[in-house]
């Protein structure tokens, strides 16, 4: 017999039902409807997952020598932090490093369960990318290449059969080409660090690629009021579409706007989090960057005014996009867990079988939220 077979009580995140949840190590056995207890005051719901980490609690995953201590480190601050599952996310350098950092994290992880537990796939967010100022954000223009056949080939044998998710600019030569043969080798393709025209992105999407990555951020400050890219985005969409709910990438009023465009089940939630989420205010880095965080988690070059990643923790992005729509943040929950995992193909809900990683949110009179991950 099992002797890790837990069980929890609490309500359910959606339906507002007394549960109970029935789990060991691995998996949801059972849930089921119990009697409405005044007592129970905790909601549960589905591990969130984030498909953009570049780096969390101090560790910067662009670095040379991240070690399995640092991994763990990173992905124990994110799970104190609400999130059990991410996408490990590298950015541009040149394309042989950036492949040899992917193979180093894929052995660390593969030999440590914890780790592959959590980390469940990956993200390549470059170099694939337009090196147009304000376009091109905090990746370095001078490593940036039109992608081919045997880059999307290269990154598919790095990974083997992990979920992988690839950002590219689709108005890059050789774009279409890549898209379609990464979607022959089950690799998601999203839009992103782009000033594509209509005829690119309509390319692109008939290609095979679906989302936009983090919309809104990645584009210059000033836009051209008839034509620029968040209008063609959104017109040439549905994309699934990323967005940052920091009220600072994306202010609140373009947050709003954004939600009544986009249709609600292609909107997931992601806090593009480097090494200063989690963590003091401070100095750290992202690649060969130095960057600054302040006490408003601002994440900026010093002495530049861009933004350059994010300092936001999940926890935090689930209150501050609930609280940006005036909405509960149980009518938020879904962006940050159900539809981030749909289109990456993963399991995650609150019915048997689903990872027993699910979390219990607690609500205080302030509007602020306590979330746990239930570990088994």
């Amino acid at each position: 017999m099992n002797q890790n077979i837990r069980t929890t009580q609490g309500r359910h995140w959606r339906t507002g039902d007394w549960i109970e949840i029935r789990y060991d190590d691995r998996h949801i056995l059972s849930t089921k409807t119990i009697p409405p207890n005044a007592a129970i005051q905790s909601w549960l719901a589905p591990g969130l997952i984030d498909l953009q980490i570049n780096g969390y609690g101090g560790i910067d995953f662009q670095q040379d020598e991240v070690s399995e201590s640092d991994f763990i480190q990173a992905t124990e601050a994110l799970l104190r932090d609400g999130c059990p599952r991410f996408f490990l996310t590298l950015i541009t350098s040149p394309w042989s490093d950036m492949i040899q950092h992917l193979k180093r994290f894929k052995s660390i992880r593969d030999s440590n369960p914890r780790l592959k537990e959590s980390c469940v796939g990956w993200h390549i967010e470059g170099p694939f990318l337009s090196e147009e100022p304000g376009y091109c954000g905090a990746h370095p223009p001078a490593c940036m290449e039109n992608p081919t056949l045997e880059h999307i080939r290269t990154l598919r044998s790095a990974v083997g059969n992990d979920p992988v998710l690839l950002t590219l600019a689709p108005e890059r030569p050789g774009s279409v080409e890549a898209i379609e043969e990464a979607r022959k080798l089950g690799i998601q393709v999203s839009l992103g660090h782009t000033n594509a025209d209509n005829k690119a992105l309509q390319s692109a999407a008939k290609a095979g690629a679906t989302g936009f990555t983090h919309l809104g951020n990645a584009c210059p400050q000033q836009l051209d009021r008839h034509d620029n890219l968040l209008f063609r985005a959104i017109d040439k969409g549905p994309w699934m579409t990323g967005i940052i709910p920091d009220r600072i990438h994306v202010s609140p009023t373009l947050f709003r706007l954004l939600h009544r465009l986009i249709p609600r089940d292609h909107i997931y939630y992601t806090t593009d989090a480097m090494s200063a989420a989690g963590v003091a205010p401070g100095r750290y880095t992202i690649g060969q960057m130095e960057l600054e965080v302040g006490e408003d988690q601002i994440v900026r070059q010093p002495g530049k005014t861009n933004f350059a990643g994010s300092a936001l923790r999940p926890s935090q992005g689930i209150a501050r996009a609930a609280d940006m729509l005036n909405i509960s943040w149980r009518d938020v929950w879904e962006h940050f867990s159900e539809t981030p995992a749909r289109w990456m193909q993963l399991p995650t809900s609150l019915a048997p079988g689903s990872p027993s990683r699910f979390c219990r949110i607690d609500e205080h009179a302030n509007k602020e939220l306590t979330i746990q991950v239930v570990e088994p």
